[in-house]
C-alpha cells in the first residue's frame, strides 16, 4: 500500500458486501457468508456492514441476521454494523449484540413508502426513538439518507429534503450522517454541491457517502466526495449489490476498484489491494455468477 502525500488524508472504507451486496441475491448459507466475512477481514478493512434487521419476507437473503450477528465475535478488530428501517429492527439489532446501527430514511416519499410503508416525515420522526434504543444499549447510530440525489419514482430529489433530515438527525442525537445514491444517478458536480450544502447546514457530522455504479459514474462520484472533504466511503466487494425496492438499481462501486484508485493517488485506505481482489473472487464464487468488478477481470497493474 502506498503512503499518502503530505497533506493528503487517509479515508475509511466500509465494506457493505455482506449486506447490500447480498440483499438482492438468492439466499446463500450462513457458512458461505462467514467465508466471505473471513476473506474481507483478511483485506485489513476496519468496518463491515454485516447484515440488515428487516422483514425476512421482504429480504429473504438476510433472514439469518441474528445467526450471523452471533458469529461476528470471531473478528474483534472490526466494527460491524447492521442496517435497520424502523424501531422493530433497531430492537432486534441491539438484542443481537450489534453496537453500530444504521437507520435508513429515504428522502423521497415514494421510495420511503415502497421501502418502509411510511412517508419520509414519519421515518424521520422515528430517528429519536431509534437513537434512544441504540444508545441505551451502549451503541451508536448512523442515519443514512437513501435517494439523496434521485428517486426511481419521483425523479430528482430536492436537496432541502436531505438537509432537513440531516438537521433532524443531529437534533435527535445521531452519531453520524451519510447520503446514498440509491439508483446510481449521481455525477461529480451534483455530489460536490450536496456535500457542501450538508456541511454548511450541520457541520462535519462524520459525513459518509454511498454510491452505486449503475450509470458508470460511481468512482468519479466517490473521488468528488473525497475532494470535497468526505473521509467515510461505502463500497461492496466485486461491485455486488442493489436495492430491491428501487427498480433498475444495480451494483455498488467495487471495493477493490475504489482501493486501486485511491491508493494509486497516494490516499491511504488501510486495505490490501491483492487481498481485496481475492475477496471479490470469493464473492463471485458464493453468488454463482460473474460480478461487475473490472479489476477482478483485469487484475492490478504492474508496479
Amino acid at each position: 500500500m502506498s503512503v499518502p502525500e503530505a497533506g493528503v488524508p487517509a479515508v475509511s472504507i466500509r465494506e457493505v458486501g455482506p449486506r447490500d451486496g447480498l440483499q438482492i441475491e438468492d439466499p446463500v448459507s450462513l457458512a458461505e457468508k462467514l467465508r466471505l466475512v473471513e476473506a474481507l477481514a483478511a483485506t485489513g478493512v476496519s468496518r463491515i456492514e454485516a447484515t440488515s434487521f428487516v422483514s425476512p419476507r421482504a429480504v429473504p437473503a438476510l433472514a439469518d441476521a441474528e445467526l450471523l450477528a452471533a458469529e461476528l465475535h470471531q473478528w474483534p478488530g472490526i466494527e460491524f454494523s447492521a442496517l435497520v428501517a424502523g424501531i422493530g429492527g433497531a430492537k432486534r439489532a441491539v438484542a443481537a449484540g450489534m453496537k453500530t446501527v444504521e437507520y435508513v430514511v429515504s428522502a423521497s416519499n415514494s421510495h420511503s413508502e415502497a421501502n418502509t410503508r411510511s412517508t419520509t416525515e414519519q421515518a424521520t420522526e422515528r430517528i429519536g426513538e431509534v437513537v434512544r434504543i441504540v444508545h441505551e444499549a451502549g451503541g451508536r447510530v448512523e442515519v443514512i439518507v437513501a435517494t439523496a440525489w434521485d428517486c426511481p419514482f419521483d425523479g430528482p430529489t430536492d436537496p432541502d429534503r436531505v438537509l432537513r433530515i440531516a438537521e433532524q438527525a443531529k437534533e435527535f442525537g445521531a452519531d453520524q450522517f451519510s447520503i446514498a445514491d440509491t439508483i446510481g444517478t449521481a455525477t461529480p458536480g451534483r455530489v460536490g454541491r450536496l456535500i457542501d450544502a450538508v456541511g454548511e447546514r450541520v457541520g462535519d457530522f462524520g459525513l459518509g457517502v454511498h454510491f452505486h455504479n449503475t450509470r458508470g459514474a460511481g468512482l468519479a462520484s466517490a473521488l468528488a466526495a473525497v475532494q470535497h472533504g468526505v473521509r467515510n466511503l461505502d463500497a461492496s466487494t466485486g461491485g455486488l449489490g442493489g436495492c430491491p425496492f428501487a427498480p433498475g438499481a444495480s451494483g455498488n462501486i467495487a471495493t477493490e476498484e475504489l482501493v486501486y484508485m485511491l491508493e494509486d493517488m497516494g490516499i491511504a485506505t488501510g486495505i490490501d489491494l491483492d487481498a481485496s481482489i481475492r475477496a471479490a473472487a470469493v464473492a463471485e464464487e458464493i453468488v454463482g455468477h460473474t460480478v461487475p468488478s473490472n479489476l477482478l477481470r483485469a487484475g492490478d497493474r504492474k508496479r
